[in-house]
């Protein structure tokens, strides 16, 4: 290849796999079953759907367009569509979120490599109430979390560093696939349970009585979460995309691979939190706190077979952070790559080091440091608010609005139908419809929701 040639995926798998990869992450397994669990099950999975369609699926499309048209990172994309205008620092927005939310990301994924270590010396089995603790402890401890930050940061790097080809897309071939493995496992022993039908009906069969306004706004948000949508990591991906990519199919399809982990994440845990008669609405708690006394319960009969399970889950949780990871660094890694001029190993590095930088501070301002707080809140949950809060609604507005009413449409039209050799112009207005009116009312209810005005 030459220097001046960039670098793409190999293969339609490959694009599918590694964006998917993308997408996937905590948001699913952690995030999409508690949500579930606290917003009535069923009800709440149709409505997420639903979402999907409507806002998950036309927003990455947006941003495929943006990067495979740009054939940049992030920034840059957004310049050469924006023509230099001040729809550029959108752009540069998405690059900052991704680069801030890969700093206090890598502080819960080394969360979920010491789970899976702790699995695997058994120290998830024994006192229930030592279980209870064993998160508080660990996440205040100044050394520990700080440690498996870096370790993971450092796993993220030994890919990237590879580039797009031999790093990221040959790991996302084997992980993608190895995730899903190791998730049909624990399905089939999390449905094996007793009373584990309880589980699988809360999870399928809707109750709508348990429809509300937050249950909508929920799964609202959710759709707009799981599909790692404003940080960045969609358009940088897209920009590796050929000219002959179906922007549709692909989004499509990562769609659905997105949700077929989630509703699987929670084949994992309701059978088996209903069959010890554990509370589904546990919250954020679930998978730290509440989990671990769940799998030695559930497989008290078989506790060799629950520290396995164990195990696996712990392993398949820390896969699909470093997945989603990958995807971040990317992004900030892209960016200084191309824009400073650098090469990429000496990019990786530095973004590394940076979010180690960032991940450590992040990390012990839940222990050591926790009386140093901005505005009310330690720096960990500082980054969570401005990102999560601010910076993600505010970047997928902008960026619905700036395809649906400031670049041509004909450009976007030609982006999406590959020149006109994809037969789905219908479908193109149906799109532009959704991103012209629909998706950006809907980003501007997640908004207010979360800021206590909606």
């Amino acid at each position: 290849m030459s220097k001046l040639e960039r670098a793409s995926f190999s293969s339609k798998l490959g694009v599918i796999l590694a964006t998917a990869g993308s997408a996937v992450g905590l948001g699913n397994i952690w995030r999409f079953p508690y949500m579930t669990g606290q917003n009535g099950g069923a009800v709440f999975i149709m409505i997420y759907i639903i979402c999907v369609l409507l806002l998950g699926i036309p927003c990455m499309i947006s941003e495929f367009i943006i990067g495979r048209h740009g054939q940049a990172n992030t920034a840059r994309s957004f310049r050469k569509l924006s023509g230099g205008t001040p729809w550029m620092f959108i752009g540069y927005m998405g690059v900052l979120t991704g680069f801030l939310i890969s700093s206090y990301y890598a502080v819960v994924s080394g969360w979920c490599l010491e789970y899976m270590w702790a699995s695997l010396l058994g120290k998830l089995h024994g006192d229930p109430d030592y279980i209870n603790t064993y998160f508080a402890t660990f996440s205040q401890d100044p050394v520990k979390p700080v440690f498996w930050t870096l370790i993971i940061l450092l796993a993220a790097y030994l890919i990237v560093e590879n580039g797009v080809r031999d790093g990221i897309e040959r790991a996302s071939k084997l992980m993608m696939p190895l995730l899903f493995i190791l998730l049909l496992i624990i399905v089939v022993a999390s449905c094996m349970l007793p009373n584990a039908d309880k589980g699988i009906e809360f999870l399928f069969k809707p109750d709508t009585t348990k429809l509300t306004g937050d249950v909508f706004l929920g799964a609202l948000g959710q759709s707009f979460y799981s599909m790692s949508i404003a940080m960045g990591c969609i358009c940088t991906y897209a920009s590796y995309f050929s000219k002959n990519t179906n922007l549709l199919k692909s989004a499509t399809q990562i769609g659905v691979i997105d949700f077929l982990v989630a509703i699987l994440a929670g084949l994992v845990i309701f059978p088996a939190a209903f069959s010890v008669g554990v509370n589904p609405d546990s919250g954020p708690s679930l998978i730290f706190i509440t989990l671990p006394n769940v799998f030695q319960q559930a497989f008290s009969s078989f506790p060799t077979l629950g520290y396995f399970i164990s195990l696996l889950f712990y392993a398949l949780l820390s896969m699909a952070a470093l997945t989603s990871l990958i995807s971040l660094h990317e992004v900030s890694t892209a960016f200084l790559e191309e824009e400073v001029g650098t090469t990429r190993k000496y990019a990786a590095a530095t973004v590394t080091i940076a979010t180690m930088i960032l991940g450590a501070v992040c990390s012990l301002s839940l222990g050591a440091i926790s009386n140093h707080q901005l505005f009310g809140m330690t720096i960990f949950d500082l980054f969570d608010f401005v990102t999560g809060q601010l910076f993600l609604p505010i970047v997928g507005f902008l960026t619905c609005v700036f395809i649906g009413w400031f670049v041509p449409h004909k450009l976007v039209r030609d982006e999406f139908t590959n020149k006109g050799t994809l037969r789905n112009v219908t479908m193109f207005h149906f799109y532009i419809f959704l991103v012209k009116y629909v998706c950006p009312v809907c980003i501007l209810f997640i908004f207010l929701h979360q800021l206590g005005l909606l």
